[in-house]
């Protein structure tokens, strides 16, 4: 079964495709302008990387859709799919508009960027910048920034999958990234953002990705309430275990460009980086597992996935600070924090299905944190305690920011169109209920059977 079923025309469901036509034709009369300032020449090496790296992080996104695809309940694995990839497109659109601008734009305040900077990428071209890409276009750099954009609200996901309407998410979706990730961004890396000029370390996202959508995931579990099943204590199995070995491959795989790539040049920094990545992820696999067995559980795929991802998100705040030595213990760290968690929450009434908030946002708090402790030169071990309690601060900062600021947002657009879908939509499954697609026939017999009887 492929197509979905006709649903009632209006002018509001006609909006969201008005919305993109009104952006192509301002696309038409916007016309890219001279850049603003100029770099060095361009670096023919550095730039095939960071288009190498770009593409890299974008995979990450098809990634993280098998692996959360492969742990939800059969009857939600295309939704579940789908709301990571629907980000490459809804966050792909908006950054071009305006995300990057108010990110990267010149700065107001070191709060967030000036939207007329880069509004429709006006003065974004094949030009080097001499601050945000200074020997690569700068059109590479907004690009790689993007893809980070992209990943970021999708991981939120995990945590309200299940139960959530497609249409209130999209609409949460593009809320949260304007007014939560760009601040932060701004805010972490740009040159005059805040938290940097403060010293704060961030090298590829551990804040601005990991603890801000661990975050909003936890507001969001809060928020939307807990499933059924849940209340209802029923076990719930893995959809395709498979599924998640592969997506934990391409996040692998894909998290060299995001660590490596953040370099921002072929350079000793990013062999380093590539370097630490791979080694915390692997002591972070193998801890997890090890963890397992030790408290008499059987050493499971699932866990090696999980741990493997944990330890790709401890490492990324500090992949370009901190030696290989020290990658081991962020990643071991990371484990044991997450490890702990997760268990810890299966026991108490919070409903974040696939665990966002004990596993990224946990994970990038560690890994925060440890940056503070181990960055060369200035971290706790080898600098001073300046960097370190400056991290602590920031983190409390940014969480309560985060936490406060998705609340507000989830209420926003739960006033909108409601952000749960009936009990009977979530009984049936929200590939039939949203989509009207299902990964099988047996499945859709089922849930067509299941809507004619309520």
């Amino acid at each position: 079964m492929s197509s979905s079923p006709s649903q009632p025309r209006s002018f509001v469901s006609a909006l969201p495709f008005l919305l993109v036509a009104v952006v192509a034709l301002a696309g038409v009369f916007i016309r890219p302008g001279a850049p603003l300032a100029t770099g060095g020449p361009i670096d023919n090496g550095d730039t095939a990387w960071m288009l190498t790296a770009s593409a890299l992080v974008l995979v990450m996104t098809p990634g993280l859709s098998f692996f959360y695809g492969g742990m939800v309940r059969t009857r939600n694995v295309v939704s579940t799919m789908l709301q990571s990839f629907v980000a490459m497109g809804v966050i792909s659109v908006l950054w071009v508009v305006v995300g990057f601008s108010l990110a990267f734009g010149d700065s107001l305040g070191g709060i967030i960027g000036d939207p007329r900077t880069y509004f429709m990428f006006h003065h974004v071209g094949a030009a080097t910048h001499p601050d945000l890409a200074p020997t690569i276009p700068l059109v590479i750099f907004a690009l790689f920034q993007l893809k980070f954009a992209i990943i970021t609200p999708a991981l939120i996901t995990g945590s309200f999958a299940e139960r959530v309407r497609f249409s209130s998410y999209l609409l949460f979706m593009c809320l949260w990234s304007l007014l939560i990730y760009s601040p932060l961004a701004h805010w972490t890396w740009h040159p005059e953002g805040f938290l940097r000029t403060w010293g704060v370390l961030d090298f590829a996202g551990g804040t601005v990705v990991h603890v801000s959508a661990g975050t909003a995931a936890l507001v969001g579990a809060i928020v939307l309430g807990r499933r059924k099943v849940h209340l209802a204590s029923e076990p719930t199995a893995p959809a395709n275990v498979p599924f998640v070995l592969l997506g934990t491959g391409l996040l692998w795989f894909g998290w060299f460009g995001f660590n490596a790539g953040s370099a921002g040049a072929a350079s000793g920094q990013a062999a380093m980086a590539f370097a630490t990545t791979n080694t915390a992820s692997a002591a972070a696999a193998l801890s997890w597992i090890f963890l397992d067995a030790w408290k008499g559980r059987k050493p499971t795929a699932l866990g090696f996935c999980i741990g493997a991802v944990v330890g790709l998100v401890a490492i990324t705040p500090a992949a370009g600070f901190v030696s290989v030595g020290d990658s081991l213990l962020i990643g071991v760290v990371g484990a044991l924090v997450s490890n702990t968690a997760v268990h810890w929450r299966s026991r108490t009434t919070l409903d974040d299905t696939l665990d966002v908030f004990p596993c990224h946002g946990l994970g990038g708090m560690v890994g925060m944190l440890l940056t503070g402790v181990f960055a060369a030169d200035v971290g706790l071990i080898h600098g001073s305690a300046t960097t370190f309690l400056h991290h602590v601060a920031a983190l409390a900062g940014v969480t309560a920011f985060v936490f406060v600021g998705s609340y507000l947002i989830y209420k926003i657009v739960d006033s909108i169109i409601p952000m749960r879908v009936t009990a009977e939509q979530e009984e049936i499954g929200l590939d039939i209920s949203q989509h009207g697609e299902v990964i099988d026939e047996a499945a859709a017999r089922a849930a067509f059977g299941f809507a004619k009887s309520v």
